[in-house]
């Protein structure tokens, strides 16, 4: 294959889920200035919005520092070239908060459902491309099924009309071989393009996005200093360079996007990006990864270790939305820690 015909769409999701690992408060000329970076680097899509999506600003996920609609006007307002995206979490988001989305400017809208549950995508993603919407769609937790079942799911998100269906490594859980799996799994059972979402709990995200794309994806994930919930995403400007290293045409400039990640994400960034043992204990039990940040501080407040509550979160095997599991668990341990010894001298 030449490098004509290896082309991938590289979409940034540094505004999105990037908030995650800023508290959600990057401010609207925060996101004018990154937005303004992408673009110049040529970046097509840039999502921006809360770190959980549409109309998760709320004190169960963390309160913003200004508002969906706010975040998504001041992203196309400083844009020339790139669609603005904006990620619908059935369940958390409205039909009417992405309107008010819409109104804003967004392109296109992220439809993200767990990845055994395509069907409570239907009415959003029909209803998006109703209106008009470039539909991008998100098995969550991705790693939770074996490849010929997700493709199962994904068909189902090709039938309602999906332009992009994308295999989404949540936990940071996957290996290329996993990746790779899945990803051709989805090329024989779908018609729509494929995409990749990695996040890097394992140290390879980067070469799970490579895997993905030599099997059949065709749009792949990052954000700029690989700012996103827990380990991060796979880094924009790595991908772009790794990318182009293997040979494909990513269709973006390289320095800009450098520039844009040391000069005005970097001093943004509260603590640098990197695999902690939570993170890495999070990815290795299969975990949702913004239950980081959560799982931390139940740690503290129960005087338990944050890995043995990830490990039990990952045997009873939640998924996101599940975050009230994360007192429980981190209560029913600190329990069991103090009756220990009494029953070991009994």
């Amino acid at each position: 294959m030449n490098t004509a015909n290896k082309k991938i769409t590289i979409v940034d999701t540094t505004l999105r889920d990037g908030m995650s690992s800023v508290s959600h408060q990057f401010t609207p000329q925060n996101v004018a200035d990154i937005a303004r970076g992408l673009d110049k680097a040529g970046v097509p899509t840039i999502e921006v919005a809360h770190g959980i999506g549409l109309g998760a600003s709320s004190i169960q996920y963390g309160f913003a520092a200004a508002t969906d609609p706010d975040y998504v006007r001041a992203a196309v307002d400083a844009v020339e070239n790139a669609d603005i995206a904006a990620l619908y979490v059935p369940g958390i988001a409205t039909l009417a908060e992405l309107q008010k989305a819409i109104d804003a400017g967004i392109k296109t809208v992220r439809i993200a459902v767990h990845c055994t549950e395509a069907d409570c995508g239907q009415q959003p993603v029909e209803w998006a491309k109703e209106q008009g919407l470039n539909v991008m769609t998100f098995l969550m937790m991705s790693h939770k099924l074996e490849a010929e079942p997700l493709a199962e799911q994904a068909a189902k998100l090709d039938s309602y009309g999906a332009d992009v269906v994308y295999v989404v490594d949540s936990a940071g859980a996957m290996v290329p071989r996993h990746a790779g799996d899945r990803v051709a799994a989805l090329r024989q059972a779908i018609t729509a393009d494929i995409g990749f979402h990695a996040h890097n709990n394992l140290g390879v995200g980067i070469a799970n996005a490579l895997t993905a794309a030599e099997n059949g994806a065709t749009f792949i994930d990052g954000s700029l200093r690989g700012l996103g919930a827990s380990a991060g995403n796979a880094q924009t400007e790595v991908l772009a360079a790794a990318f182009e290293r293997a040979g494909w045409d990513t269709g973006v400039d390289l320095f800009p996007l450098i520039d844009t990640a040391e000069h005005v994400v970097a001093p943004l960034m509260k603590e640098p990006q990197i695999v902690d043992e939570t993170a890495l204990v999070l990815g290795y039990a299969g975990v949702y990864s913004t239950f980081f940040h959560p799982t931390k501080r139940a740690a503290k407040k129960f005087g338990v270790p944050a890995r043995d509550i990830l490990m039990e979160l990952g045997r009873r095997g939640v998924i996101g939305g599940q975050e009230d599991m994360i007192i429980d668990v981190a209560s029913e341990l600190a329990g069991r820690t103090y009756e220990t010894p009494a029953m070991a001298g009994s």
